[in-house]
């Protein structure tokens, strides 16, 4: 096995974006896209960084998403607004849009927006950061390729349809952030253990027959299993309802694939609500929520969530990053033609 490269954050966000660029992504769509990209590898997402890099850059070279793509915001009333993707990479379309819905809810209290005819908005609790960071409350969801059946089905009919809610703390900080798939694990996890070979806990996914397995591959073929049976599921149809339904996009039946190239556009949906807090708490939303971290973190052994994200990014930012040499040269070779 070659040895792994070692890259600073620098030298992995030069990376990132140069290789996007070099894909045929335009600039003013890269920059957000590749400090997405960075910020889930410095938090320690195996496998939701990189390894989607490398998707991302054969997707835009072979025209299934548009990297040149120019989203458009349309404001439908003073607090909600409906984004069009335009088939091209959502990241772009979200931070377009994320520059209507901050002031609205800051304004007005409260503002949604939907985003439509998109891609994979990668880890969703990056874009609710965005908006914590400026004193907001944000909720966020996204939906995906099919990759879990009903409860008592077999069929897949929903994907694993990330949750992210975001609360903000002082001075432009981030109090907490949970972020989870309406899966037990996200199906990237069930991807990459079938192409190491590895077997997966029971508990994670069901085969064809609807029964449990460890068997990765058989997995891929069936089904992801819900966060806590029905309740799950449940979750992710409240997403899907959002983001296919009340957003306009397509149902993860109606998708292209989000990792083959099948010259379809995804067509994805995404759907953010913002809150003001001050509106709503009558001055008492800081003090709650100081209060309620301190009765979780005054306990050992508790952590809040993201704690872990938090904790390997400031590791990675003074050791830095690895990165499998076989796809840093796969991006190398992408980066250079941006040069």
């Amino acid at each position: 096995m070659s040895k792994p490269v070692k890259l600073t954050a620098d030298q992995a966000s030069d990376l990132i974006f140069d290789a996007l660029v070099g894909a045929g992504t335009v600039a003013r769509n890269a920059r957000y896209l590749a400090d997405a990209v960075l910020e889930t590898e410095l938090a320690g997402l195996d496998g939701h960084g990189f390894h989607w890099l490398k998707v991302y850059c054969e997707h835009v070279q072979a025209g299934k998403v548009d990297g040149k793509a120019t989203p458009v915001v349309k404001r439908m009333t003073n607090v909600a607004f409906r984004v069009d993707a335009k088939n091209g990479f959502a990241h772009p379309a979200i931070e377009k849009g994320l520059a209507h819905l901050i002031p609205a809810a800051q304004d007005h209290g409260i503002a949604a927006m939907a985003v439509h005819n998109s891609y994979n908005a990668g880890t969703l609790g990056f874009h609710t950061a965005q908006i914590a960071e400026q004193g907001l409350v944000a909720l966020g969801f996204a939906n995906s390729v099919p990759a879990m059946a009903p409860v008592g089905g077999r069929n897949p009919v929903i994907g694993t349809n990330p949750v992210s809610f975001a609360v903000p703390g002082r001075k432009g900080r981030v109090a907490f952030l949970i972020d989870q798939s309406s899966s037990t694990v996200a199906w990237t996890a069930v991807k990459r253990a079938a192409e190491e070979n590895r077997v997966i806990p029971e508990g994670w996914a069901l085969d064809r027959e609807g029964k449990p397995t460890t068997d990765p591959q058989k997995a891929l073929e069936g089904s992801m299993a819900p966060a806590g049976g029905y309740k799950g599921f449940g979750w992710g149809l409240i997403v899907e309802a959002l983001c296919a339904a009340v957003a306009g996009a397509n149902r993860g039946v109606e998708m292209g694939s989000m990792t083959e190239n099948d010259g379809l556009p995804v067509g994805a949906g995404q759907f953010f609500i913002a809150l003001e807090p001050k509106v709503f708490s009558g001055g008492l939303f800081e003090k709650q929520i100081e209060r309620l971290i301190a009765s979780i973190t005054a306990q050992s052994g508790a952590r809040l969530p993201n704690a872990r994200r938090v904790e390997s990014r400031n590791k990675m930012l003074k050791s830095g990053l690895t990165i499998d040499r076989e796809l840093h040269d796969v991006l190398k070779a992408y980066a250079t033609r941006s040069i």
